[in-house]
């Protein structure tokens, strides 16, 4: 927070800024088009924050994850969709930032500007 503004006795400090990031839910490769959703996130915050906040705030978009002791936490399903450990398929959650991907950690990465964030089905 930086405050930068006085009037009198009053400090006008302004809040932790915000980024606009862009969520793409693919839950079929073979041929479904994406869903995607836009929010807003803490500068600095992660991507299960950015999550959550974009659940409350978009009608449709829900999520869960659950907590595996050895690996952290996992995304687990998407918009009523569960990945399924017999048929070997997973949510996957991958970054897009000036055309480089990268697998990323629910729990850790943070959002970048202007990047997309695509949660995926395989």
């Amino acid at each position: 927070m930086s405050c930068n503004a006085s009037f009198g006795n009053v400090t006008f400090c302004a809040g932790p800024a915000s980024l606009h990031i862009r969520v793409s839910v693919e839950n079929d490769p073979s041929n479904m088009t994406p869903e995607s959703y836009a929010g807003s996130v803490v500068e600095g915050g992660v991507l299960l924050g950015a999550l959550r906040r974009l659940q409350e705030a978009q009608q449709g978009f829900e999520f869960m994850v659950k907590e595996d002791p050895d690996f952290g936490l996992l995304l687990e399903s998407v918009n009523g969709v569960a990945g399924n450990e017999r048929a070997q398929t997973y949510w996957e959650i991958w970054s897009e930032n000036s055309g480089e991907f990268s697998r990323l950690d629910v729990g850790e990465y943070p959002p970048q500007r202007f990047g997309t964030t695509y949660l995926r089905k395989t």
